[in-house]
């Protein structure tokens, strides 16, 4: 039996919180895709899976109404702060903006860091692909997107490589470790093959 921290909320206490302040469908969809991700990953490492996915799930809370780096991720931590999220949870989110300084000490803090940049940029290459799905994405797709500049411009590229490199896992396992998790919840975020039948 997993341990769960006192203050550990359910899941749907934090899709509640993160559907109160995310009104983006887009936003929604990427911390699904992020805690999908970070869910696969806990479950790998034989983590706590729950923990793990509501940090996923929570970790851009604020981001659409406070997206720049003097707000986002503060606004947000002190929102799961009041709502007495774990220390734990608070401190991956906050360690995840590279722009803070805040180092990544844990195994949650690494891959939360290391899944965030690529799962969104994993969303850009299935949405240019004849059918729009998941099922078209590959390693070598990835990597020949991430090449390219100009797509996806405001994908931070380092973020990507040396996501995978704190984890310690090969980039392309990584990316593909990453597309899985997605995978299994692609009709969730509308990169189901049958969507463009």
């Amino acid at each position: 039996m997993l341990w769960y921290p006192v203050s550990m909320k359910t899941r749907q206490q934090a899709l509640d919180l993160l559907y109160t302040h995310t009104k983006t469908p887009n936003l929604r969809k990427h911390a699904l895709a992020v805690e999908a991700a970070m869910r696969a990953y806990a479950r790998k490492y034989g983590e706590n899976e729950e923990l793990w996915g509501i940090t996923g799930l929570l970790h851009d809370l604020d981001y659409e109404q406070n997206p720049t780096p003097d707000k986002h991720p503060l606004v947000g931590i002190g929102i799961l702060q009041e709502q007495g999220y774990p220390e734990e949870v608070i401190y991956a989110i906050k360690s995840h903006a590279e722009y803070l300084g805040v180092p990544r000490r844990s195994p949650m803090d690494k891959t939360l860091f290391a899944v965030d940049e690529l799962a969104g940029f994993i969303v850009a290459v299935a949405l240019v692909k004849p059918r729009k799905s998941l099922a078209e994405v590959d390693p070598p797709s990835v990597r020949k997107k991430l090449k390219d500049k100009a797509f996806a411009r405001s994908v931070n590229r380092n973020d990507i490589i040396q996501g995978a490199a704190d984890l310690e896992v090969d980039l392309d396992e990584h990316i593909a470790f990453v597309i899985q998790a997605m995978s299994e919840i692609a009709g969730n975020l509308g990169l189901a093959p049958q969507n463009s039948l």
